[in-house]
């Protein structure tokens, strides 16, 4: 489990951008990494959408924002197209990187709604874990505070 002020959990998935990212491509940036349940949940498509939107202000924080979900990448292609969603979402099909950040909900095999700030030095400064997957209590403004603090 990934706990703030230790080092965040390296990690490699492909996403809707037809690449692979790895929190080492960002290495010098502040990573917002999002945790969510499924694409085209009503949910999830408030929150993610949100953010995407925030994509400005986020830059100004020299933050890059990442969603991940265990959806496949066709499915988030499909998901960020419909709702115009432009950051990258990352597909962890095995849920391994949600375990490893200690998000990931065995039993019904998806992840917690989950957000975690991971500073330019790759540690991991801030984490925010919904206590039920279908709540929804960090709008982008309070995470572009906690950005702000950095």
């Amino acid at each position: 489990m990934a706990l703030v002020g230790e080092k965040a959990p390296e990690f490699s998935l492909k996403s809707n951008l037809d690449n692979e990212i790895s929190l080492a491509d960002y290495k010098g940036k502040n990573v917002v990494l999002v945790f969510y349940p499924l694409d085209f949940s009503p949910v999830c498509s408030i929150q993610l959408p949100e953010y995407s939107s925030r994509k400005v202000d986020f830059d100004k924080h020299d933050a890059v924002v990442l969603g991940v979900n265990r959806d496949s990448v066709y499915t988030h292609k499909a998901w960020a197209n419909e709702y115009g969603i432009d950051i990258p979402l990352l597909a962890d099909m095995n849920g391994a990187t949600a375990e490893a950040y200690g998000v990931y909900l065995d039993a019904a095999g998806i992840s917690k709604r989950a957000v975690f700030i991971i500073n330019k030095d790759g540690i991991l400064s801030f984490a925010h874990i919904e206590d039920s997957p279908g709540d929804f209590t960090l709008p982008a403004d309070k995470l572009i505070e906690e950005l702000a603090k950095l």
